[in-house]
C-alpha cells in the first residue's frame, strides 16, 4: 500500500492499495463471498447505491447518534478521539461510547497529555458526526445535502421488500453486500487498520423474533470458522462482548473479534443482534409495510436481524502482519510472507536459471501456459537466490526455474516458499501439482 496523494504531502487516514495490494484484497474479498453467498442456499447478494436519500440516514440515527467524542489541545490544535486517547493512556480501560461529560472527568482526573505536544491542556470532550456531508445537484442554489454511507446495512435493509417481491426466500435468509464506506474519523493513525474509506463485507440475516440465541452463536462459530480460513494464527484472535455502553444505538449484543497488532488488541470482525430497530424505523418513517409474512404459519411479523460484519481493508493489514515473518538462512536473513496460499497475491512465480536465450524461451512458454490457469509472474532480473527472495516478501507459494536439465528431460525444479525445499516435476504434470498444493 502506498500513502494516498504522496506527492502532495498526502491526507491523513487514506492509502492507496498497489498491485499486489488489490490482489490480495480481492482473494479475500472473493473467498468470503465464496463462503458466505455462493456455497449457501439462504443467502442473495446486492450492491445498493452508496447515495441514498438523506431521510434514511435521519430514519436510522445516524444523522442523530452517529458520532465520536473527540478532544483538541488549546496549545497546537492538535484533535484526537477522547476515548482512545484514555485507552491508550489507561491500559485495559475501556470507554468507547461513555458519556462525554464522563470523558472529560477521566481525561482531566489522570491529567493526560497532547499526544503530540505534551501539553496539559485540553479542551473539553464534545461529539463530531462521523457521517461526510455532500450536495447533489447542478445549480448551486438548488443542490440538495447528501450524505456518504457511513455503513453498507442500510442499503440492505431499504432492499428488503425488493428481495422478498423478486427471489424465492423464506425467513431465515441473509442479504449480503460488500463495498465503500465512508466515516469523518479521527485516528492514531494505524496504518489500514481505521481510515476515512474502507471496504466492508456483511450481511443481515433475517430470522424470527424467537430464538435469536442460537441463530448469534451460529454465525460466531462462521465467523471464527472464516479467521481459520484466512490463515489467522489463533492465539492472536480473541472474542470480546461490547459494555451496554460500548453498543450502537440499535444493538442489543454485539462482539467481536479481536486481533494483536503490533499496537495492541483491536476489532476486525464484529456481530451485531440489531433486533428489527431498521426495518420498523424504516417501516415508520416510510410509510411502506416491511413486515413478512410466513404463508406456512400465516403468522405476520417484522424480522430481527443478525449483522455478521468483516472489514475487508482492515483484513489486508491484519494479514499482513500475521504473514511476515524473518528467518536466518546461512547468516542471511529471509524475509517471508506466509499468506494462506489460497489468498497469495501470485501464486507461481517462473524464472529461467541463468540469461539465457534458451532458457528464457522455454521459461516464457510454461509461464503463458501457467497464467492462463495462475496468477503468475516471469522474472529474469537478476541471480536465482535473489529472485526467490523478492517472491518470498510477496508471499508467492511456489517458483518454478527452468534450467538446462529442462531442455533435455522436461523437468522443472519447483521451489515451496515456506519449507523452501525443491522438487522436480515433468512439465506434463506441472499444472496438476500446483493445483493440487494451491488449493489445500
Amino acid at each position: 500500500m502506498y500513502p494516498s496523494s504522496e506527492i502532495y504531502g498526502g491526507l491523513a487516514n487514506t492509502w492507496d492499495f498497489g498491485h499486489y495490494g488489490t490482489l490480495l484484497k480481492h482473494n479475500i474479498r472473493d473467498l468470503w463471498w465464496k463462503k458466505f453467498v455462493l456455497d449457501r442456499d439462504d443467502m442473495v447478494g446486492i450492491d445498493a447505491s452508496i447515495f441514498l436519500n438523506p431521510k434514511v440516514w435521519e430514519a436510522s440515527g445516524h444523522v442523530a447518534g452517529f458520532t465520536d467524542a473527540l478532544v483538541d489541545c488549546k496549545k497546537c490544535h492538535y484533535r484526537t478521539r477522547a476515548d482512545h486517547l484514555i485507552e491508550q493512556a489507561l491500559e485495559d480501560t475501556r470507554v468507547e461510547g461513555l458519556p462525554v461529560e464522563k470523558l472529560t472527568e477521566l481525561i482531566k482526573k489522570n491529567h493526560l497529555a497532547c499526544p503530540r505536544c505534551g501539553a496539559h491542556d485540553l479542551t473539553d470532550v464534545r461529539k463530531f458526526n462521523l457521517l461526510f456531508e455532500t450536495s447533489i445537484g447542478i445549480v448551486e442554489e438548488k443542490k440538495s445535502k447528501a450524505y456518504l454511507r457511513g455503513e453498507i446495512a442500510q442499503g440492505i435493509f431499504l432492499n428488503f421488500k425488493n428481495v422478498l417481491d423478486s427471489m424465492r426466500v423464506r425467513v431465515p435468509f441473509g442479504i449480503a453486500q460488500q463495498g465503500k464506506a465512508f466515516r469523518n474519523e479521527i485516528t492514531m493513525g494505524q496504518f489500514v487498520h481505521r481510515t476515512l474509506e474502507f471496504d466492508l463485507m456483511e450481511f443481515e440475516y433475517f430470522i424470527h423474533p424467537s430464538g435469536w440465541e442460537k441463530t448469534y452463536e451460529y454465525w460466531k462459530s462462521e465467523m471464527w470458522n472464516f479467521t481459520r480460513e484466512l490463515g489467522i494464527s489463533e492465539k492472536n484472535l480473541r472474542w470480546r462482548e461490547h459494555e451496554p455502553f460500548e453498543r450502537s444505538h440499535y444493538s442489543k449484543k454485539t462482539m467481536d473479534i479481536e486481533y494483536q497488532y503490533p499496537f495492541g488488541w483491536k476489532e476486525i470482525f464484529g456481530i451485531a443482534y440489531r433486533t428489527d430497530f431498521d426495518l420498523r424505523n424504516h417501516s415508520k418513517h416510510s410509510g411502506q409495510d416491511l413486515s413478512y409474512w410466513d404463508h406456512i404459519t400465516g403468522e405476520k411479523y417484522i424480522p430481527h436481524v443478525i449483522e455478521p460484519t468483516f472489514g475487508l481493508s482492515r483484513l489486508v493489514g491484519v494479514l499482513l502482519a500475521d504473514s511476515y515473518s524473518e528467518e536466518k538462512v546461512k547468516d542471511t536473513l529471509r524475509v517471508v510472507l506466509k499468506l494462506s496460499k489460497k489468498l497469495a497475491p501470485i501464486k507461481v512465480a517462473v524464472f529461467p536459471l541463468q540469461k539465457d536465450a534458451g532458457l528464457e524461451k522455454s521459461a516464457r512458454e510454461v509461464y503463458k501456459k501457467l497464467k492462463d490457469r495462475f496468477v503468475a509472474e516471469f522474472d529474469n532480473g537478476g541471480n536465482i537466490g535473489k529472485m526467490y527472495r523478492r517472491q518470498d516478501e510477496i508471499g508467492t507459494p511456489f517458483c518454478v526455474t527452468i534450467d538446462y536439465d529442462t531442455l533435455k528431460d522436461k523437468k522443472v525444479t519447483v521451489r515451496d516458499r515456506d519449507t523452501m525445499k525443491q522438487e522436480r516435476i515433468s512439465l506434463d504434470s506441472l499444472e496438476k501439482y500446483l493445483k493440487e498444493h494451491i488449493t489445500h
